[in-house]
């Protein structure tokens, strides 16, 4: 086997080794039964017990109540979401308000612009998204606040939810899900894609208030019917059951390491690896977002130019560092560290970062 890649992509992104290792070995006969789980009926005992592991870990290493909230795997991704929310909530004479603070909330307030009144109050857009709007109100009358809590392309993030008083947080957390502990009492619908943080491309997982899951319409069709998700224990349909095996196998992963509070705390270790090296090349490297916004997951930077960025991405490629180039909307280079990125991988690209800088002066 060749050296293992550290792939600092923005997603489909790194999984921990150990998860791999094990759906290896239970690949072809899981659990003793002379068949791959992803043969199995999704109505066997077998598959039952993955499926249930993994709602129970769900709830249990990201601290979510099971009084107060139910967790939902939905095929389609937040995209998807993007358009099942506001089908779901914006009826006649129902509002939404929405902060845009880059690409992937002005699609969410795109889609729902087209279904519903969506509102936008507040955006970055002026600050070219490198920072994240302060100073907004929420109407009390709205039936939520729509967030990204981090933004992959610019990088950015909340580092904490915003006030809204009473009415209920809608937040897509494709990119930072499970790297910090959440106000779940404030949330009243968590969505993202799940290929950064916890498994393969395939599915979202939804994290709904039961209060506002009774508000959902009933008369949307089916598969976009949040309470026919929730009353089949996301067995409505054939579920996506790589991804739900495969999330089962990384929360038990982050529960062995230390949890909750072990993500958090290499989360900022990794980023602040990072952000230093970024503040200490005397204007080599650039960050261009703003200081208290940076975001932990997805630490982007400028070089002095262009060709200097596209030799930098060539040569780290070499050294086992993929995954290195800006998004092709605002190029430069990014570096996404989700939680199975080793703090290993980070000292090595930092340690290419001051070579690079020191063979290559502006």
């Amino acid at each position: 086997m060749p050296e293992r890649i550290y792939n600092f992509s923005a997603g489909p992104s790194m999984l921990p080794l150990p998860v791999l290792k094990k759906a290896q070995a239970e690949f072809v006969n899981y659990a003793d039964s002379g068949m791959s789980l992803f043969e199995m009926s999704h109505r066997g005992k077998i598959y039952d017990a993955v499926h249930n592991d993994a709602v129970r870990l769900t709830h249990e290493v990201y601290g979510i109540p099971t009084d107060t909230h139910q967790i939902l795997f939905i095929q389609g991704g937040a995209t998807l979401q993007f358009a099942m929310i506001p089908m779901s909530f914006l009826g006649q004479g129902k509002f939404a308000e929405y902060v845009t603070t880059g690409t992937w909330s002005q699609k969410a307030l795109k889609d729902a612009q087209l279904i519903g009144d969506a509102r936008e109050i507040a955006t970055g857009k002026a600050e070219n998204f490198m920072a994240i709007p302060k100073k907004f109100t929420v109407n009390p009358s709205a039936e939520y606040l729509h967030i990204t809590t981090n933004n992959t392309i610019k990088g950015t993030e909340w580092h904490k939810l915003p006030d809204a008083g009473k009415v209920p947080i809608f937040a897509d957390m494709s990119s930072d899900f499970l790297s910090r502990r959440v106000d779940w009492a404030k949330i009243g619908l968590a969505y993202g894609g799940v290929q950064k943080n916890l498994a393969p491309a395939g599915m979202a997982l939804v994290i709904i208030r039961k209060d506002v899951l009774a508000k959902a319409s009933q008369t949307v069709p089916a598969y976009l019917r949040y309470d026919l998700h929730a009353g089949e224990n996301s067995l409505y349909n054939t579920p996506p059951v790589f991804p739900i095996y495969m999330m089962k196998l990384v929360l038990e992963w982050v529960k062995e390491v230390g949890g909750l509070e072990q993500m958090d705390k290499w989360a900022q270790q990794r980023s602040d690896l990072l952000y230093n090296a970024i503040d200490a090349s005397g204007g080599y490297y650039k960050g261009p977002c703003a200081k208290e916004d940076r975001s932990r997951m997805n630490i982007c930077w400028r070089l002095p130019t262009e060709e200097l960025e596209a030799k930098f991405i060539a040569e780290a490629s070499k050294k086992q560092l993929s995954g290195l180039k800006g998004h092709r909307s605002v190029g430069g280079c990014r570096a996404s560290v989700y939680n199975a990125m080793p703090i290993e991988g980070v000292q090595a690209l930092v340690k290419f970062m001051e070579e690079f800088k020191k063979a290559n002066p502006a």
